[in-house]
């Protein structure tokens, strides 16, 4: 495993910052890049936000080419990836890749303006936060929190009444509509899942359709606008992901057009909802139950949520199993190797927003260079 390096060593090798705790799973990926790069892997104590910002300014590490984050739970100890730390990065740095699915930490724009690809650990959750979001799905349509709260409470009397009258408002998931907003690599897995193991009529509203045959493998209807599809939704579930200083999506706004009594899931970004408006959709019953993975001021809890007994919670685990954490490794080493040795990479994130920027800078420049021509009846210098 690398330790902390010195950039004086001469080295022809590009230079890898590997951010975070040792690999555990992909040692085979980590010995390939190691024979191809130098890596300088920093001691935790360097990754805190004012010590981090000291090394860069420093250039502690040198003229490094890549970043690499292969664990999610470390490596991120300095916080926001804002424009205060972008602009200390060496001008050489080509990509960063990370571990995690969601990049609402990282300004991605920012980086592009850098020429820095972002990588992120796209479709390696997929398979785990579809499966969290089945369970919110029948815990919000069959009263699953008030079940299992009065069973765990030990109480005769509240076991009795949940036995009773939970079933009075629970209802089977088949034959209802979701409404999924984002139908990407994870929003296409649920989809999948719901209409295969409970029979849903999936609805979705994207800002890419997708192709007829992936519709019709799940029997997808699509709304161009997403006011059009919310009135028709029994379940709404967010997909989508959230973008740095990104606003809230589901806002009062959104939840009146649902029907009264809709159910409301996320898996995607506590950031992406008002959870203001979700309490007091809840507590007027706009809203009869929702389930939620993830929350808006992380790792706190709204103590309103937590104490209804038509909401399901959970700690942000969506995509918490050994499988997601073997595929974020490989993703961000791979990542990495495929940028430093001329290849595409996996998984960009940003890829878009980079080119836009180069054709940009082509067009002033040739703008800049015709105008020349022509208000001096010479080429310009």
């Amino acid at each position: 495993m690398p330790l902390a390096m010195s950039p004086s060593a001469v080295s022809v090798k590009p230079t890898v910052l590997f951010l975070g705790d040792n690999v555990i799973h992909n040692h085979d990926i980590y010995d390939r890049l190691s024979t191809q790069f130098h890596i300088i892997q920093p001691p935790p104590a360097d990754l805190d936000r004012p010590a981090f910002l000291r090394h860069l300014e420093k250039k502690t590490w040198g003229e490094f080419q890549a970043i690499m984050r292969p664990s999610w739970h470390t490596g991120g100890e300095m916080g926001q990836w804002d424009r205060e730390l972008i602009e200390l990065l060496p001008d050489e740095v080509k990509v960063y890749a990370s571990a995690g699915a969601g990049y609402d930490w990282v300004d991605v724009s920012c980086l592009a303006e850098h020429g820095i690809l972002y990588c992120n650990g796209a479709g390696a959750s997929s398979e785990a936060v579809g499966d969290m979001a089945l369970y919110h799905i029948i815990s919000v349509f069959r009263n699953m929190t008030w079940s299992f709260l009065s069973a765990r409470s030990g109480d005769p009397k509240a076991f009795a009444h949940a036995h009773h009258h939970s079933p009075t408002t629970a209802h089977n998931p088949r034959n209802h509509s979701l409404g999924i907003m984002g139908l990407g690599n994870i929003g296409y897995i649920i989809a999948q899942k719901a209409y295969a193991a409970f029979g849903m009529r999936i609805l979705y509203h994207d800002i890419v359709r997708k192709v007829p045959e992936r519709e019709q493998e799940v029997n997808a209807r699509f709304f161009d606008a997403v006011e059009e599809m919310l009135p028709q939704t029994d379940c709404l579930l967010l997909a989508t992901p959230s973008t740095f200083n990104g606003r809230p999506l589901v806002t009062d706004r959104i939840l009146a057009l649902l029907p009264r009594g809709a159910r409301f899931v996320n898996i995607a970004r506590g950031s992406l909802v008002d959870e203001d408006a979700l309490i007091q959709a809840l507590q007027t019953g706009q809203l009869s139950a929702a389930g939620l993975d993830v929350h808006a001021r992380e790792p706190h809890v709204d103590p309103r949520l937590a104490g209804m007994s038509n909401v399901t919670l959970t700690c942000h685990t969506g995509g918490g199993v050994v499988e997601t954490r073997v595929q974020f490794e490989r993703l961000a080493m791979e990542n990495v190797e495929a940028v430093l040795t001329g290849r595409q990479a996996l998984t960009p994130v940003n890829g878009h927003l980079i080119r836009s920027n180069e054709s940009e800078q082509d067009h002033e420049t040739t703008t800049s260079w015709a105008n020349g021509y022509v208000s001096n009846g010479v080429a310009a210098p």
